[in-house]
């Protein structure tokens, strides 16, 4: 059975301090979008096979797929034996969650090959021990994300736009990242403004900036002028997602945005979208 693996982008991500655990505290407003992955989930006799159309990830244990169903079977005490087959699109360490995305994928598609009848809350709680963006792929559209970002509450307003996806041929691991922010967490009132505005369902881009930007763009420049490149060519919003590579910006007009990808296509993946 074939099921969509979809893809996200970050409207906003503050990062607001380290945890006893390691991780970070964030809060941050995930928005599905409709570009992503196909994955096939068929029944097997035992275990989890996965393959492929790309060289470029893990085929053992440590694919989130794989996670996925180790998790799943550990929480249910059984082997729900299956074959996994990924066509992949979304390029790793981009910043809009393939990965997770892909875990999520494997435990809707279990559920569903398995008629296991396990709700979304259920899958959730199996989900935030895979990896904390894995829960908002169950529930999707958009969320507010908390704590590591595993803690959703979705709001209602949807955003009408077109999106334009531009992946530069960088990759950025999401631990470095982490690493090197820890100089740059500071509390202001930005970050009240920022939930504030979210508890109020109100989807206004005046506040909203990622974090991760005060040390990605000065370690790789190109970055900093896609998003200058994206604001000249009239999005009303462009921003890193995550901790990139990918920068996203929003357009009110479709044109526009068609426009845009006609600047980058030459030298980066560009993908026009929506939101979910």
């Amino acid at each position: 059975m074939l099921f969509q693996s979809k893809s996200k982008i970050n409207l906003g991500l503050k990062v607001l301090n380290k945890r006893s655990d390691g991780l970070h505290n964030i809060v941050t407003i995930f928005q599905e979008v409709d570009f992503g992955d196909k994955i096939e989930l068929v029944k097997h006799k035992s275990g989890c096979q996965i393959r492929s159309d790309v060289d470029w990830i893990p085929l053992d244990s440590s694919n989130l797929c794989h996670k996925a169903y180790s998790a799943l079977c550990h929480e249910l005490n059984q082997d729900l034996g299956v074959k996994i087959s990924l066509e992949k699109r979304i390029p790793v360490g981009s910043g809009i969650g393939g990965g997770s995305a892909n875990a999520a994928a494997t435990l809707i598609g279990l559920n569903s090959i398995y008629n296991l009848g396990l709700n979304d809350k259920k899958l959730e709680s199996i989900a935030v021990n895979i990896g904390a963006d894995v829960p908002f792929f169950i529930k999707g559209g958009t969320q507010i994300g908390q704590e590591t970002g595993y803690k959703l509450s979705p709001i209602n307003k949807k955003l009408e736009a077109t999106i334009l996806l531009v992946i530069p041929k960088v990759t950025i691991s999401t631990e470095w990242a982490y690493r090197h922010i820890k100089n740059k967490l500071k509390s202001d009132n930005s970050i009240l403004r920022f939930a504030d505005l979210m508890r109020k369902n109100f989807l206004s881009f005046k506040f909203f900036e990622n974090d991760f930007e005060k040390i990605v763009i000065p370690a790789y420049p190109e970055i900093g002028s896609i998003k200058d490149k994206l604001l000249d060519s009239g999005a009303k919003f462009a921003s890193l997602s995550g901790s990139g590579s990918t920068v996203f910006g929003i357009f009110d007009d479709k044109a526009y945005a068609k426009k845009a990808a006609s600047y980058f296509h030459n030298s980066h993946l560009t993908i026009l979208t929506r939101p979910i």
